[in-house]
């Protein structure tokens, strides 16, 4: 009896301690334009108690003892505040605070916002972006862009100056998904390559996960970029107006309603549109090319957002993506179109430091190519909606986020008069994931079950993401999990060119196998598994070091069928099912390691990456080397301010990478068409050249490097007016960097040369 009275003396003890604690919550605003700072430091002067602000510029402290305390807020760009508050028990405390923009360093905050989400969060493999970070690097044609940063990253190889798809850890183009404000957002960059539909200036925040990622993000087996881009200036009306030799941006943004007292709420808009005129451009400015540069684009974005006092807002959003390519090396014409729309939501209830948030988007994506010399018409079409609902609940250092995502398409591919497909799937996902501290350990598992119905298929899908804080300085980190995904493209992982990649849902309804190395395929679902270990460490205050090692395995992976060599029809139904049907499947494994350096003292900024990887695929016939297999990608980056005010802005990037493997010409010969039987004109018949292949990707293209250099001059013409001129040179030492050879002409073709462009851009 003694023992259960003490522990009910001990139970109520903690109910007591629980009971005298209180919380703050509140969200952290830049002062001239009502914007979100995001990764502000949040710390309780003279103590260990601290956070960062996250995408929406929100943060949470709670189990405060009741009492008097300073908060000391700062981060890079802003004046640090001290901000008195008191705490009471039971209570929640809500703030709306506004930071003042200082061209300073932080002086009295000695960690940064991420530094500190670095040491509090356990994510793995995972670069977060603002639109510092992409001024950062050269601005190709004078326009900085996130598709140039995405590709310096580590782990993420990219496929050249012509052809612009991304290849992350040893997965497909298939395998990346691109989130915008919460909406899928199919093929985001446009076919030069060199740029992504997004305008830099509106993005607020790009999360870009290149492995183990948690069970928020699903149906994708390689990586997520996460993008957030920001509400609107609720201050004044502003905009930036921008051209170059490559194309013009235009973005405007400010208050519809400003809030007052009276109003409790605002309302914003940003309205943003760019286009590339470089096939007017190219056969004057770059005639030297010999050929005109056949890439058009047009990018429009809007979105309103709707705010209120206490950080609840309603944001509305559409877009509409274009991209035409205009007799690619005179052999095809090739477009797509991406229109969406939609809505998300944050909700922050009165009475807790919860927040819930959701969306609710509509997606439709249309990819069009027409060869010029046989008349082949291709078409690829998805369309479809996500959902999404989640709520995360917050306990002192621990945080408990759960929710359902909801996506459903139809997919729609022509491939020639008689041989349309259209399919349907529908993804309905529950997921819910913990973050927690105990000591130096941070641990954050997560769960999703995936049900996939069109194939009937629920499959749950376990991560697990550890940082171990060896010191402030020092950390240990690892990552794993199950990835599964439904959608796969037309093309072959064995293409090296080709521009047109048309979306399919897998599914027994496609000419498909049924067996797979003797045994019956039970499911179509693509799947994947990630293994992750890593140290970071921060040699000195402004020098960091990040090393990862990782290994993919990858099954059910369904692919077209290069070696298909008979009908699928009765007359050769006792064939091997890989040499009649049009798609097979097979299984894979990447494994590699990336190695970084950076620092970033506020005026020079350097960063160093090695990415060093490996990708085999096998089927019932062979093993080998998709196309994007890169062992070697090597990325140097350096940024330099100077001037008194820093006016004078001077950027470079060198990148490596080995050659891509290709399967060999091993011969040509003319074949005839002997369908007449001995009565076959053969003396007479035209027969038509035939190429006779080595073994597979058995050889690999020349290395690929390129110089890129850009300088910037700003001018203050104004209060608030600021004129910059840039200049930018692409390839500067005018590398000829192979794209393809033409097997039959035995014709050369190369990715860029060089290109400088001069560009001017003025905000107001």
């Amino acid at each position: 009896m003694k023992k259960y009275l003490i522990l009910a003396v001990l139970i109520l003890s903690a109910f007591g301690l629980v009971a005298q604690t209180g919380s703050v919550r509140g969200f952290v605003f830049d002062k001239t334009t009502g914007e979100p700072v995001i990764f502000a430091n949040i710390q309780i002067d003279k103590t260990t108690i601290g956070t960062a602000t996250d995408v929406n510029g929100y943060f949470v402290l709670s189990k405060l003892k009741a009492g008097n305390y300073t908060l000391k807020i700062g981060t890079i760009g802003y004046e640090t505040l001290e901000y008195p508050i008191v705490v009471e028990k039971n209570k929640v405390l809500s703030l709306n605070i506004d930071l003042e923009p200082s061209i300073t360093q932080l002086s009295t905050v000695e960690i940064s916002g991420k530094k500190e989400s670095e040491r509090l969060e356990s994510r793995v493999s995972v670069e977060k972006i603002t639109t510092k970070d992409i001024q950062q690097i050269p601005s190709i044609g004078g326009q900085a862009d996130l598709a140039q940063y995405i590709q310096v990253l580590p782990g993420v190889v990219f496929s050249g100056d012509q052809g612009g798809q991304l290849y992350i850890r040893g997965g497909s183009a298939i395998q990346n998904r691109v989130l915008l404000d919460g909406m899928v957002v199919y093929n985001p960059f446009h076919s030069i390559g060199l740029f992504s539909v997004f305008e830099t200036e509106i993005i607020k925040n790009a999360d870009v996960y290149t492995g183990g990622f948690n069970a928020q993000y699903g149906g994708v087996l390689s990586s997520v970029m996460d993008i957030t881009t920001k509400d609107g200036n609720k201050k004044r009306t502003t905009g930036k107006v921008a051209a170059s030799t490559f194309g013009a941006n235009l973005l405007l943004e400010g208050p519809l309603l400003k809030n007052n007292d009276k109003r409790g709420y605002s309302m914003s808009y940003v309205l943003s549109a760019k286009n590339s005129y470089l096939s007017k451009t190219s056969t004057s400015i770059y005639s030297y090319m010999n050929k005109e540069l056949p890439y058009d684009y047009l990018d429009l974005y809007g979105k309103l957002t709707l705010a209120t006092d206490n950080g609840t807002k309603l944001n509305l959003f559409a877009l509409n993506f274009t991209d035409k390519v205009n007799q690619y090396e005179a052999i095809a014409d090739f477009g797509w179109q991406n229109r969406a729309f939609g809505a998300n939501f944050l909700i922050l209830p009165g009475s807790s430091s919860s927040l819930i948030e959701g969306v609710v988007a509509y997606s439709d994506y249309t990819m069009n190519m027409s060869e010029t010399t046989t008349n082949i018409s291709q078409m690829s079409n998805i369309g479809g909606f996500n959902v999404g609902l989640s709520v995360t609940n917050f306990f002192g250092e621990n945080r408990l986020k759960y929710g359902m995502n909801m996506l459903g398409n139809t997919t729609k591919s022509l491939f020639s008069v008689n041989d349309t497909i259209i399919d349907y799937s529908t993804e309905l996902a529950a997921y819910a994931i913990f973050k927690g501290v105990a000591g130096r350990l941070v641990y954050e598992p997560s769960f999703r079950a995936s049900y996939y119905a069109s194939l009937s298929s629920l499959i749950p899908e376990p991560r697990l993401s550890l940082k171990l804080n060896l010191s402030d300085n020092f950390r240990l980190k690892a990552a794993a999990g199950v990835y599964s995904q439904v959608f796969m493209d037309t093309k072959s992982d064995r293409d090296i060119v080709n521009l047109f990649t048309g979306y399919l849902t897998v599914s027994p309804d496609l000419n498909i196998v049924s067996m797979f190395n003797d045994n019956k395929i039970t499911s179509y679902v693509q799947k994947s598994n990630h293994l992750i270990f890593g140290i970071e460490y921060d040699l000195l205050r402004n020098l960091s070091f990040n090393l990862e090692v990782y290994y993919k395995t990858m099954s059910n992976m369904a692919n077209a069928n290069k070696d298909k060599l008979f009908a699928d029809d009765k007359e050769h139904e006792t064939r091997p099912e890989y040499l009649r049907k049009e798609y097979i499947i097979e299984n894979g494994n990447a494994y590699g390691g990336d190695v970084s350096l950076k620092y970033d003292n506020g005026r020079l900024y350097l960063w160093a990456i090695y990415s060093l990887g490996k990708v085999t695929k096998e089927n019932e016939i062979f093993t080998y080397a998709p196309h994007y297999d890169r062992r070697h990608n090597v990325n140097i980056l350096c940024n330099y301010q100077f001037g008194m005010d820093r006016s004078f802005e001077l950027s470079l990037r060198w990148n490596y990478g080995s050659g891509f493997p290709f399967t060999p010409t091993a011969s040509m010969m003319e074949y005839v068409d002997w369908s007449d039987g001995i009565s076959t004109d053969w003396i007479n018949q035209n027969g038509t050249l035939t190429t006779i292949y080595g073994d597979l990707n058995s050889k690999r293209l020349p290395d690929y490097h390129r110089f890129d250099i850009s300088a910037k001059k700003r001018f203050d013409i104004g209060k608030r007016s600021i004129l910059e001129i840039n200049l930018s040179v692409t390839n500067v030492y005018n590398r000829n960097n192979l794209f393809y050879v033409n097997r039959i002409t035995s014709e050369r073709v190369d990715q860029l040369p060089i290109m400088p462009s001069l560009g001017v851009s003025c905000t107001f």
